[in-house]
């Protein structure tokens, strides 16, 4: 991913759409206590394994607040994800993120709940509910990329591949990334 930065500012965030800063006042213990935070949607997130390929496929793309705070870093690696905001099941809204991020038709069926898990817990607290897929080329109908504004490049990332890739820290990852790594090896120890 090429990607170039000009006129990067921050300024103060009104009428927003996807977060909500709040200050958060509350009596803990009998101490009276103050907080600032960020109210926002839950996410899905799945690990998408390609059968074929032998690797992961993973999302890559330029996040602003990692930018802000380390201008070295022009993309994450991500799993595919999106945010619940819309009256459906998480399967049907992970399968949408896989099709809409990836380009692959993944079978209701076909994505395995692994868990569940709260982010970024200092600031907003958002839940993520994590799932596991596995794809293959039949499954593929388009290039995958996003849609409306988002640029997502694709990365196939071998399985082989996956201790150094995790312990690479010039490449922005995610926990929930590195813990489904985490989770497919010790599910498939015995098969690998």
């Amino acid at each position: 991913m090429n990607n170039i930065i000009k006129d990067f500012k921050t300024s103060k965030l009104e009428n927003t759409k996807f977060v909500h800063p709040l200050k958060l006042t509350y009596n803990l213990n009998g101490r009276q206590k103050a907080w600032e935070a960020v109210q926002s949607f839950d996410s899905v997130a799945v690990l998408l394994y390609h059968e074929e390929k032998e690797a992961f496929l993973l999302v890559k793309q330029f996040r602003a607040p990692v930018y802000l705070n380390d201008d070295s870093h022009l993309c994450t690696y991500e799993l595919c994800a999106g945010i619940v905001d819309k009256k459906a099941s998480l399967e049907q809204i992970t399968k949408e993120e896989i099709d809409e991020e990836c380009g692959y038709d993944v079978p209701l069926q076909s994505i395995e709940k692994v868990t569940s898990f709260y982010t970024n817990v200092g600031v907003s607290g958002s839940c993520q509910h994590l799932f596991y897929a596995r794809i293959n080329e039949s499954m593929k109908v388009h290039t995958g990329g996003g849609i409306n504004d988002e640029q997502i490049d694709l990365m196939f990332l071998p399985l082989e591949e996956i201790d150094e890739f995790i312990y690479d820290e010039s490449k922005a990852k995610t926990p929930g990334l590195m813990f489904s790594f985490y989770w497919f090896m010790k599910k498939n120890k015995a098969k690998i």
